[in-house]
């Protein structure tokens, strides 16, 4: 009855490996950034892409993203303009919070 036990648990721990998706190409962690007119609402991207550009959820031509907290394990380049263009961009390492003055729309992660 152990044998059988211990196989159902093997089988059933290498089934939830296998299950959940991993992304070799994802920033771990989350990054917070705030919507809306000050003092904001709270928004973020948990574990976020690599390489790809990500306009800001909420953040609009008229009112920008602002405050952004780097949780992330990558660095974020964070953007004025949406689709990660324009030359207003500014570069957070890891752990890097920055403060209401900052306005972004798009972020791409390293």
């Amino acid at each position: 009855m152990r044998i059988r036990s211990t196989v159902v648990a093997i089988a059933s721990a290498v089934a939830l490996v296998l299950a959940v998706p991993m992304s070799a190409n994802a920033a771990v962690g989350d990054f917070l950034y705030k919507v809306g007119r000050p003092p904001g609402i709270p928004a973020g991207i948990a574990d976020p892409e690599s390489g790809q550009c990500i306009n800001l959820f909420g953040a609009t031509e008229g009112d920008p993203a602002f405050a952004p907290e780097n949780f992330t394990r990558s660095t974020a380049t964070v953007f004025l303009d949406s689709d990660c263009e324009g030359d207003v961009f500014y570069t957070m390492n890891p752990g890097k919070k920055l403060g209401d003055r900052l306005k972004l729309r798009s972020v791409v992660f390293s």
